[in-house]
């Protein structure tokens, strides 16, 4: 199946069945997009399908033909990260990381649909991921520095 992933087409000899996720990390080395929970209830697999947020660990890789897919490695133009990575970085948004490129995603989602989200909207459309670092403080400020700075650009 012919799949388009951050803006590039990608043929992959796949059951169309199997995870999006397994196929990103396995087929296509694409590891940015992490394995947390498996079941789609932590976040750390976030990737967005034409656009919205969706955990690849539980979207069948056949369900996303003829979508376009974007993983976190895709945010970046040109070499230079997108505001929201940008804000993470500045505001320390992370320590281990591991939750680190869902929680990126998600925001991009966010801001892409609404440029200026109150705290209880970026809180409520981050709801679904989980940091075991703890740093959701820090998080919660770089989505709103990224929105200041311009969205999701």
């Amino acid at each position: 199946m012919n799949i388009s992933i951050n803006n590039s087409s990608h043929d992959v000899d796949a059951n169309p069945e199997i995870s999006l996720l397994d196929v990103l990390r396995q087929n296509l080395q694409l590891t940015g997009t992490k394995y947390g929970c498996g079941e789609g209830n932590c976040g750390a697999c976030t990737v967005l399908v034409d656009g919205e947020a969706t955990r690849a660990c539980i979207t069948p890789v056949g369900s996303v033909a003829g979508r376009e897919v974007t993983t976190v490695e895709g945010l970046a133009s040109d070499g230079q990260l997108n505001s929201v990575q940008e804000a993470f970085v500045e505001e320390s948004a992370f320590q281990c990381g591991y939750c680190t490129p869902g929680f990126v995603i998600s925001a991009t989602a966010l801001l892409s649909r609404n440029p200026a989200p109150s705290v209880p909207e970026i809180k409520s459309a981050l709801s679904g991921h989980i940091c075991r670092c703890g740093t959701y403080v820090r998080i919660v400020k770089a989505v709103q520095n990224a929105a200041d700075a311009g969205g999701s650009k």
